[in-house]
């Protein structure tokens, strides 16, 4: 690939931290790796690092404090790799700055996916300044002008669909927790209470899904949250 991208791997397992580096390197991805956190931030602050694979359980430090760390000052995109199953691991992680999360095992193929996924987040995040109409499949919005087309006809939502729709769409790709879209649409004083959610949802699925039962565009991240499809 011309330009290749490089990734820092943060992993305490030597076998599986070369298998990774492996895989990635057979891709045309340029590597760093790391089996500690302070080996990981020497590396964040002195290279270009494009993306950070992280393992949370790290001997010297646990992986939720290095995401703290990093969100401090970087908006690289990072995807924890790791055994913990735990949903709830997971809304953390994600809620404390990652953007995604893949648990172990993993295939070659998940792995490769979820990496450009994340890649391409960051690039659709710099077109946004440059062009407000964004898309995917047959759905797009108009971000300066508040208008959602589907199959090239204007579709009507109301003002909280319109800005669940747009949330998604400026994080297309990446997993939204169910509290960090609470806060989004409702504020940061709603409280957990998810039905309200959920109703909104399921609305907003019957006006761009074709099946919402089976969605083709808004992804539920089962215990997390929810992904719009970016592709």
């Amino acid at each position: 690939m011309n330009n290749p991208k490089t990734i820092l791997v943060v992993e305490d397992d030597r076998q599986i931290r070369h298998f990774i580096v492996y895989i990635l390197e057979a891709e045309g991805f340029q590597c760093l790796s790391a089996d500690d956190a302070q080996t990981a931030m020497m590396f964040l602050v002195s290279e270009n690092v494009d993306l950070l694979l992280l393992d949370l359980g790290l001997p010297d430090f646990d992986g939720m404090d290095v995401i703290d760390k990093l969100r401090e000052w970087s908006n690289i995109p990072i995807i924890v790799v790791s055994a913990r199953d735990q949903d709830r691991e997971k809304a953390e992680a994600l809620d404390r700055g990652a953007d995604d999360y893949l648990t172990k095992p993993f295939s070659k193929t998940e792995l490769l996916a979820r990496i450009r996924v994340a890649l391409r987040h960051v690039e659709l995040f710099e077109a946004t300044t440059r062009d407000p109409v964004l898309s995917v499949g047959d759905l797009s919005i108009d971000l300066d002008k508040q208008q959602v087309f589907l199959k090239g006809a204007p579709i009507h939502l109301t003002q909280k669909e319109y800005s669940l729709l747009s949330f998604l769409f400026k994080n297309m790709g990446k997993v939204l927790t169910t509290q960090a879209i609470l806060r989004e649409i409702y504020g940061v004083g709603y409280g957990t209470d998810t039905r309200a959610l959920r109703t909104l949802m399921a609305g907003l699925r019957r006006k761009i899904e074709t099946t919402p039962a089976k969605p083709r565009y808004i992804k539920t991240e089962i215990g997390v949250g929810y992904r719009l499809a970016d592709q």
